[in-house]
């Protein structure tokens, strides 16, 4: 899909479609050529009654005009932007399923961020064009060419700088829903580490490291391990080096869990459902994807992916609730639940993060199904043990709309992973069991300025439209693009 800005006459561009984002009262001050499509897009609102409501579509067909049909996306009431990123979601979905090969995109509701606009307008056409086809037959369908019309051309360079930009985020999220929504047969330890070593292969910035089992036994990393111990897949330990400024500015480290397939181990799930847990990956696969971002875009900042990828599985080598395990930080932990796994890869992860003396740590989890029940699939569960790193996130979010939710980490509910045999419990507890997780994560990073990302509310889609989502790709990049805290 190619992303292009112009200030052209309308009328004289050779398109098949025209979208018009608008309240219905088109009220553009235009001249020339420009005011003669304004009255004719008004005169169309009127005779078909479209309100322009936040929301709203009508699709006309149009004989008489250059365009072949135009489709208007309603905006008034629209005044958050999630409530605008709504609107042009919208408006992306309309311009795939039209099978147009060039669409003339027009947006007429006031923002006073043009990249914002088209940065999102990209995005979500990218991420709108996804379709899995990884062992199914589909026939792609979108638009080859965009073309997101200004009335000004001293508009056109910021413009083309939000599309690039939101393109690259588009293809960020599609290459983590791509590995989210492979089946776990497919998408091992191994085809990750396979995935990052042909990524760094193609990149000249990025480098990627493999670490295996030996290896993470000699590093001590007893509690990824112990996650391991019950399946015939190895576990990958995924180091991804995107080098993005001079090598001796420190790194921001972004941390992913990827479980490709939680059976819950011993403390194994209940059948219903358990399919999905081919998506306790996707905190790895969003990884994954902001590396992808982050090789289109060039983004002038060093940044270090860690993916501890592994399988969660019962058998007679199995870790089992009781068993007291050694983590690299040499912390130990009593393991009463074989199915609370992702916080022991993570927490190896995290004493991993140390040797890079990182600017910040995020790490990405669909870690709690606690979180899911307090914040459900709108927002993703956010703790820090830095008020400004979250406070930035939780701004970032805010702006790119893939919003998180700040949780707290006070001692009282730290307490909570006492045990009576080791330095810690994995689990705290029926209550508050997203808090303990990150409290339990917290204990690992107290050299770090570090903050937990729970996705596991957001990380997928269930039901008919059953999938990865793809989030917190646009979150980590409008993070990682403001990164001057």
């Amino acid at each position: 899909m190619d992303f292009k800005a112009t200030s052209a006459n309308p009328l004289q561009l050779n398109v098949d479609c025209l979208i018009v984002l608008t309240d219905g009262k088109l009220s553009h001050t235009q001249t020339g050529a420009h005011e003669t499509l304004f009255a004719e897009l008004r005169l169309l609102v009127k005779a078909v009654n479209f309100d322009g409501k936040h929301g709203s579509v009508e699709k006309i067909h149009t004989p008489t005009m250059p365009f072949k049909q135009i489709i208007f996306v309603g905006t008034d009431g629209a005044n958050t932007n999630q409530q605008k990123l709504a609107n042009i979601k919208t408006a992306a979905n309309q311009a795939i399923r039209i099978n147009a090969k060039k669409v003339l995109w027009i947006e007429t509701f006031e923002s006073k961020d043009l990249g914002w606009q088209s940065s999102g307008a990209a995005s979500s056409l990218i991420q709108a064009s996804y379709r899995y086809a990884k062992s199914k037959k589909i026939k792609p369908s979108a638009p080859k060419t965009i073309l997101f019309w200004t009335p000004k051309k001293s508009q056109i360079k910021i413009i083309k700088s939000g599309l690039d930009f939101g393109a690259s985020v588009g293809k960020g999220v599609n290459c983590s829903r791509a590995l989210g929504n492979l089946p776990a047969n497919i998408c091992t330890p191994t085809y990750l580490a396979k995935t990052a070593r042909e990524m760094g292969k193609a990149c000249s910035k990025l480098s990627t490291r493999i670490i295996n089992e030996d290896e993470m036994k000699k590093l001590r990393m007893g509690a990824l391990l112990s996650v391991t111990a019950g399946t015939v897949e190895p576990a990958k330990f995924i180091v991804m080096n995107y080098r993005g400024t001079d090598s001796t500015k420190p790194p921001v480290i972004l941390i992913g869990k990827a479980v490709t397939f939680d059976s819950g181990g011993i403390s194994i799930k209940p059948s219903g459902g358990m399919d999905e847990m081919k998506f306790d990956m996707c905190g790895g696969a969003a990884i994954f994807g902001v590396m992808e971002a982050l090789i289109s875009t060039e983004l002038a900042l060093n940044v270090v992916g860690l993916v501890p990828a592994v399988e969660n599985m019962p058998s007679g080598a199995a870790t089992k609730p009781g068993d007291v395990v050694t983590s690299m930080s040499g912390q130990t932990i009593e393991v009463l639940n074989t199915d609370a796994e992702g916080r022991l890869i993570l927490c190896d992860a995290i004493t991993f993060a140390e040797r890079f003396k990182p600017k910040a740590v995020i790490d990405v989890a669909t870690l709690t199904g606690a979180c899911v029940m307090a914040l459900g699939k709108h927002a993703s569960g956010l703790m820090t043990n830095d008020d400004n790193l979250g406070q930035v996130i939780k701004d970032c979010g805010a702006r790119c709309g893939d919003r998180v939710w700040m949780l707290p980490l006070w001692e009282d509910y730290d307490k909570q992973l006492k045990s009576n045999f080791a330095d810690m419990a994995n689990i705290g507890g029926r209550e508050a069991g997203a808090i303990t997780a990150g409290c339990f994560l917290a204990r690992f990073a107290k050299k770090l300025r570090w903050a937990h990302i729970d996705i596991a509310g957001t990380a997928w889609v269930s039901g008919k439209q059953k999938g990865a989502t793809g989030r917190p790709v646009p979150l980590l990049m409008d993070y990682l693009s403001n990164c001057t805290d």
